[in-house]
C-alpha cells in the first residue's frame, strides 16, 4: 500500500515552521486555518467538528435526518493555530433538491472567507454506497475542479477498524481508493469516540501540509464563481440538450400524426373511390336494366302493332272473299 496514497505524516513531510520561506504561508499558517467539512447526511461531519474543535459547536446526534440545514461556523485556537471550522448541509438531503442543497453548502465560502485551506470531504467507514462515491463527484461540481488540491478524505468510524489499518482496508476496496486519489491521496481517519487529541494534532499538521504544497494559497471566492459560472454553462447545455431533444420528439410525433392522418385520409379516398365505383356500377346496372326494359316495352309495342297491321289485312282479305261470292 505504501507509495500508492500520499501520506501527509510520513517522514520528512512534517510541517516545519523554520524550513519554509514563503512569509505568505508562514503568516496563513500562523494565524488561521480554515476548514470545510462536506459528505453525505449521517457520515459524522458535525460530530467531527466537534471532535477537532475540543467543544460542541455543531449540533450532532443520531437521526436519519441532517441536523446542520444551513452552514454554520465554531473556531477555537489548537496547537498555536487559530482553527476555524465550517459545517455545511449534508449531500443528498431528501427534504432538498440538488439545486438547493449545492446553494446551501455554497454558503460555506462565505463563512470560510477569504477561504478555505481544505475540504474535509466526510466518509464513514462500511458499506460504501453509490452516494458516497458520488460525494466527491458532488463537492467537484459544486466547487469545481480546482477543490481538488484542496481536499482531504475524512474516514470517520475509525474504531470500526480494530487492529486492521486504513492501509489494509483501502487495499480491500478499488472504489476508496479512487475516492482517495481524487484528493490527491490525502487522507486521514477519525475516531469520534476518542477523546484522545492526538489525532486532532495530526489532521491539523496533515493540513498544514497541504497548505504547504499549495504555497501557502487556499481556494478563493474567484476559483468558486469559475465553479457556478461551469456549473450554469453546463445547466445552459444540458437545457439546450433538453431543449432539442422536446424539439426532435415532437417533430417525430408530429410526423407520426401527419403520417398517420395520411395514411387515414388514403383510407378514406379509397373507401370513396370504391363506394363511387360501386355507385357507378349500380347506376349502370340501372341503366343497362331500364335499357332493356325499354327495349322490352318497344318490341311488345312493335308486336302489338304488327298483330294489328296482320289483323286488318286478314279482314280485308274476308270481306274480299265475301264480296265475291255475293256477285
Amino acid at each position: 500500500m505504501e507509495g500508492n496514497f500520499h501520506n501527509s505524516n510520513q517522514a520528512g513531510n512534517f510541517y516545519n515552521p523554520m524550513s519554509v520561506g514563503n512569509s505568505e504561508f508562514n503568516k496563513t499558517n500562523n494565524e488561521e486555518l480554515r476548514i470545510v467539512m462536506a459528505g453525505k447526511t449521517g457520515n459524522g461531519k458535525s460530530a467531527t467538528g466537534n471532535t477537532s474543535l475540543g467543544q460542541a459547536y455543531f449540533e450532532s446526534k443520531l437521526s436519519a435526518k441532517s441536523m446542520t440545514v444551513n452552514c454554520s461556523k465554531g473556531k477555537a485556537v489548537m496547537d498555536g493555530n487559530q482553527v476555524v471550522v465550517i459545517d455545511t448541509p449534508g449531500l443528498f438531503d431528501t427534504r432538498y433538491d440538488e439545486d438547493q442543497t449545492s446553494k446551501l453548502i455554497g454558503q460555506c465560502i462565505t463563512y470560510a472567507a477569504p477561504g478555505p485551506h481544505v475540504f474535509l470531504v466526510v466518509i464513514r467507514l462500511g458499506r460504501f454506497t453509490g452516494e458516497e462515491k458520488e460525494t466527491v463527484n458532488k463537492i467537484q461540481e459544486i466547487f469545481g475542479q480546482a477543490a481538488d488540491k484542496y481536499s482531504m478524505v475524512l474516514f470517520t468510524g475509525g474504531d470500526d477498524l480494530g487492529e486492521d489499518t486504513i492501509e489494509n482496508f483501502l487495499t480491500g476496496s478499488p472504489e476508496l481508493r479512487e475516492l482517495v486519489q481524487r484528493c490527491n491521496g490525502h487522507y486521514h481517519v477519525f475516531n469520534n469516540k476518542n477523546k484522545d487529541r492526538s489525532q486532532v494534532t495530526e489532521l491539523l499538521q496533515k493540513i498544514r501540509n497541504i497548505v504547504q504544497r499549495n504555497g501557502g494559497s487556499h481556494y478563493t471566492n474567484e476559483m468558486f464563481q469559475e465553479a457556478e459560472r461551469a456549473v450554469e454553462e453546463e445547466k445552459q447545455r444540458i437545457l439546450k440538450e433538453k431543449e432539442e431533444e422536446i424539439r426532435r420528439e415532437l417533430e417525430e410525433v408530429e410526423r407520426k400524426i401527419e403520417e398517420k392522418y395520411e395514411k387515414q385520409q388514403q383510407r378514406m379516398e379509397e373507401q370513396f373511390k370504391a363506394e363511387r365505383e360501386d355507385k357507378q356500377k349500380f347506376m349502370d346496372i340501372l341503366k343497362q336494366n331500364h335499357a332493356r326494359e325499354v327495349q322490352t316495352a318497344k318490341n311488345q309495342v312493335q308486336q302489338y302493332h304488327d298483330m294489328m297491321a296482320m289483323m286488318k289485312a286478314e279482314l280485308k282479305r274476308i270481306e274480299g272473299q265475301q264480296g265475291c261470292i255475293a256477285m
